[in-house]
């Protein structure tokens, strides 16, 4: 890879969504940021290679896509298309809070998209898919993996979100303290699903994740959650140091690989979350992440205690599973089964296939094992991952 492509990649990488949230902040035309933006990379890609990398590559992007977005407002069809109130408003004035930024200055713009796509009046199931795709930069097709549902249910759904943020003129701004404490909680979620989505690819959004995780604790420090998430975050990060390119399951893991620095920090901040007298699904989830980096020896009854609050609290499937996998230590293999065979809309979740895989494989179901093997292998974008389950699949053929 060249030096321009490097830079593109980085610049993607750090400034998606505090490039989007500065074009769309007068209209809240979400989509014609993102396409202009998109001009802006693409024309990065020509240009840089033989001009050279410029001194910031960020404020580079911002002038190119927001002369991109002044050439289409500009436009006969725009006018044509938009309603005249907001196309005379555009042709007048829209330019200039965009011609106020200082390119060599972008602040983190990020949090406060992320606070917008939380709106009220955007339907609460698609708020975190949002986030993550327009903030956070994730393609509709991960996002619909993680979710375990269609790649083009997924991409319909977000496209109607980002015209209803334009058609109700939702303003693209930091709301009071109020309003910012009634749509954290789906911050929140999108932050943890930013690091959920990346742990396994490596590609630097999980560190992203952990940035802005802290961020939201420093700007909410009485919020007991924001500190969950933290150190929620912190914890599994304490462990990603200890990863090599061939895949070891959590309990094989050497621990003198695992980062004690972090697990600290880690540690600091779940301790500064227990100021509720109520323990939330990040703080539970934290607290099992502390179990898993504490161990000598894995404490199995803690963990089946932590996950059995956090189904009452917070279900989901991905717990659902946890729980499962756990009640196996506790319990038995075939208890953790018959949880499994409970559960239903887990055909696309990977987790579940490679969770039962390894239960049937314990108890002696070599050929029900192979299969459940190769379905999650076939069901994860983890190469090693991949390998890993592969293998398994074969002892069991």
């Amino acid at each position: 890879m060249n030096q321009a492509q490097q830079a593109a990649e980085q610049a993607a990488r750090t400034s998606y969504g505090r490039l989007v949230a500065l074009l769309a902040a007068l209209t809240g035309d979400l989509a014609l940021a993102e396409d202009c933006l998109a001009g802006a990379f693409e024309q990065a890609l020509l240009s840089w290679p033989d001009g050279g990398v410029p001194t910031n590559p960020e404020g580079w992007l911002l002038t190119v896509a927001r002369n991109r977005q002044r050439d289409i407002w500009k436009s006969s069809a725009h006018r044509t298309s938009d309603p005249l109130e907001l196309a005379t408003d555009q042709g007048r004035d829209a330019v200039s809070p965009l011609d106020d930024v200082d390119p060599d200055a972008i602040g983190d713009k990020r949090l406060e998209l992320l606070f917008v796509c939380a709106h009220p009046a955007i339907d609460p199931g698609i708020r975190t898919p949002l986030m993550l795709q327009t903030v956070l930069g994730f393609h509709a097709t991960r996002i619909a993996a993680a979710y375990a549902v269609p790649a083009a249910g997924m991409a319909q759904r977000l496209v109607r979100a980002k015209r209803r943020i334009k058609n109700t003129r939702i303003p693209i701004a930091v709301p009071d303290q109020h309003d910012m404490a009634g749509r954290l909680a789906t911050v929140l979620e999108a932050v943890y699903g930013c690091y959920a989505i990346s742990w396994s690819t490596q590609d630097g959004l999980a560190d992203e994740a952990r940035h802005l995780a802290v961020t939201l604790a420093a700007l909410l420090p009485k919020e007991p959650e924001t500190w969950g998430l933290a150190a929620l975050i912190t914890l599994s990060l304490a462990r990603a140091a200890g990863r090599s390119e061939t895949f070891v399951p959590l309990d094989e893991q050497d621990v003198r690989g695992w980062d004690s620095e972090l697990i600290a920090e880690g540690e600091a901040q779940l301790r500064r979350s227990s100021m509720a007298s109520a323990p939330g699904r990040f703080q539970l989830e934290a607290a099992i992440q502390a179990v898993h980096c504490a161990r000598a020896r894995t404490d199995w009854p803690a963990l089946h205690t932590l996950y059995s609050a956090l189904l009452k609290l917070a279900p989901s499937l991905g717990a659902h599973v946890a729980l499962a996998a756990v009640t196996a230590h506790t319990s038995s293999p075939e208890t953790g089964l018959e949880i499994l065979n409970t559960l239903s809309q887990a055909d696309r979740f990977q987790p579940f296939h490679a969770t039962r895989a390894d239960l049937l494989a314990r108890i002696g179901r070599d050929k029900e094992a192979a299969i459940a093997f190769e379905t999650a292998a076939a069901l994860t974008d983890d190469e090693s991952l991949r390998a890993y389950l592969l293998r398994r699949a074969a002892q069991h053929t």
